[in-house]
């Protein structure tokens, strides 16, 4: 089974983090999580998921925020560190990518991941 959340889950109960309580109750062996880049707007990084909690994630939709125009933009366009992000993909165990954006954010996302 593969959980796929919102930015609900990166709300706090109390201290703790929704997202953290979820994934200390989720058997690793059953469930694995989709990440979603976008969080990044709240101030969570794909990256740190995936080196925390490594062999976790089966996939990742891909995103990238302007902090600047408070908005998703086109990926390599934003706040995001790809070069960071890819390089953790393994650790995190993704297995797939889905690129999630307005179809205007398209042509400039592809080119930019291909150059990486």
């Amino acid at each position: 089974m593969v959980y796929h959340y919102h930015n609900m889950e990166f709300e706090k109960i109390g201290d703790s983090l929704i997202y953290d309580a979820l994934m200390n109750q989720f058997d690793p062996e059953y469930i694995k999580m989709q990440f979603q880049v976008a969080v990044i707007s709240l101030g969570y990084k794909a990256s740190t998921y995936f080196t925390k909690y490594p062999g976790r994630f089966i996939s990742a939709h891909l995103a990238d925020w302007s902090d600047t125009e408070k908005k998703n933009v086109a990926i390599g366009k934003g706040i995001v560190n790809w070069k960071e992000f890819f390089s953790t993909l393994k650790t995190g165990g993704v297995k797939n990518i889905f690129v999630e954006m307005d179809l205007d954010t398209l042509k400039d996302s592809a080119s930019y991941i291909r150059s990486l």
